[in-house]
């Protein structure tokens, strides 16, 4: 197969792709941050208690996490504009079937082809920034893109809820048709693309073993929930995961030695930033996916927020990320990733300890939960942008989609296996002593986060940083 060359975006075209950039991820992130205020509704209408509602979150991640490799590929193969495009596409078709779904069933697999939208649009969106801009110019629009992106968490949990208490949990997902709409036109606007010449083909064999590794394991440990532990379904389903998540590797390897196209390639992780930025990626957001997944439901199921309150006293975080975003990004640049990076999980764990205050009183609100999301959130707007810099400047502008795909990867896998385990965490069901349990475990998880940057991130040379 004859791929075209290896092409730029255009200069003059940087604030049209920095904006395509912005509201793909504003689509992706919009349906995610709404849907978590949405569970108790949804549970109430389609029944299934907390199963259904992990796997209205986890069937969204499971394709979205293993099929983002995928994407990646599929960026650097056919250009990052063409797969935007498509994943819009598909993304808003999910949608709609979201918004009619019957039955809890029928939901949990549009949420899955959600995930297929969202992971052909998450890595190319990244991408194409990488490709646009150099050195401290490329982390400033990093920056700029992560704060105007977590515009949509910010609304998300606002509107989603008045929508959710107004007319309905499922006009939610029609909320996705709008940035949708206004993206499309300015895609076709960008006037050339990125694609790499090398790669001639996608490597099938690794995606089936990538989704039915992460797919099986969260299956058996949310299914074990309601069926318990020795059930077939459950032993069937974390075998088949196991085995298939131990095989993934070797077969990346021999893939490599053959056809030169893996899904995954491994030298990559042989950049010291690449493969410690993951892991640090691997802990910390497995870390937040539960964060923000329990406090939502304790709000609403232990203190009995409605769901448009639930989604205004989750807001911190995301406004602190959007505050501070730019700025870190700036100083990032200038002075390299590696100390936000320690600093930044290190203030989150602190602020996972603050919600340990909260108890049955919703009034507690105010000196736990409060400052508890302030310093996660302070937390976070010091870690997301060094870390997106750190991974992504140390691989090639060639392999740009593909080593997006593999970071979104860890950080999508990690959250949905959080998610999987909360049952466990909470025991069954929200209550004071789970959400005490989780956020220890939290704690715990973004202090290893701390420790992997900081003595294992190194900041690049001072010629680089100052390039633009």
């Amino acid at each position: 197969m004859t791929t075209a060359p290896a092409t730029a975006p255009l200069r003059d075209d940087r604030r049209v792709v920095l904006v395509v950039a912005i509201l793909s991820s504003f689509v992706v992130g919009l349906d995610s941050s709404v849907v978590n205020v949405a569970l108790p509704a949804i549970r109430d209408e389609l029944g299934g208690g907390l199963v259904v509602q992990q796997w209205t979150v986890d069937a969204y991640l499971i394709t979205l996490g293993s099929l983002i490799l995928v994407a990646g590929s599929l960026s650097d193969l056919f250009g990052r504009v063409r797969i935007i495009t498509w994943g819009l596409v598909v993304f808003g078709i999910a949608s709609v079937a979201c918004a009619i779904a019957p039955t809890g069933e029928v939901l949990v697999v549009a949420r899955a082809f959600q995930g297929v939208g969202g992971a052909l649009v998450t890595p190319s969106a990244l991408a194409l920034i990488v490709a646009a801009f150099r050195g401290a110019a490329q982390a400033k629009a990093i920056g700029t893109w992560t704060a105007w992106s977590s515009a949509a968490t910010i609304l998300g949990p606002v509107v989603g809820g008045f929508v959710v208490d107004g007319i309905g949990w499922r006009w939610i997902f029609v909320l996705t048709a709008v940035p949708i709409a206004v993206t499309m036109p300015l895609v076709r606007r960008i006037s050339a693309d990125v694609r790499a010449g090398h790669r001639a083909r996608v490597d099938v064999v690794g995606a089936v073993l990538a989704v039915l590794g992460v797919g099986g394991v969260v299956l058996g440990l949310i299914e074990q929930e309601r069926l318990g532990w020795g059930a077939p379904v459950v032993v069937a389903a974390l075998v088949v995961g196991g085995a298939a998540l131990a095989a993934f590797v070797p077969w990346e390897l021999r893939v490599t030695r053959t056809s030169g196209a893996p899904l995954v390639p491994l030298e990559l992780f042989r950049a010291r930033n690449f493969a410690v930025g993951n892991l640090a990626t691997l802990s910390i957001y497995g870390a937040l996916g539960m964060v923000f997944f329990v406090v939502t439901l304790f709000l609403q199921e232990v203190w009995h927020f409605p769901a448009w309150l639930a989604g205004l006293a989750t807001l911190p975080p995301t406004v602190m990320l959007l505050l501070l975003s730019t700025t870190v990004g700036a100083f990032a640049g200038r002075w390299g990733p590696r100390w936000f990076m320690a600093a930044g999980p290190a203030i989150g764990a602190l602020g996972a300890l603050v919600l340990l205050l909260a108890g049955d009183d919703p009034h507690a609100y105010w000196w736990s939960v409060l400052p508890g999301l302030v310093l996660i959130g302070a937390g976070i707007a010091l870690m997301v942008t060094p870390l997106t810099s750190a991974v992504l400047g140390s691989v090639p502008q060639s392999e740009a989609g593909v080593g997006s795909a593999v970071n979104n990867a860890v950080a999508r896998i990690a959250g949905l296996v959080m998610v999987a385990l909360a049952g466990i965490v909470l025991g069954g069901a929200v209550s004071v002593e789970g959400l005490h349990r989780a956020m220890v475990a939290i704690a715990v998880l973004l202090v290893a986060g701390a420790i992997v940057s900081a003595v294992g991130i190194r900041n690049p040379r001072p010629e680089y940083r100052a390039a633009n």
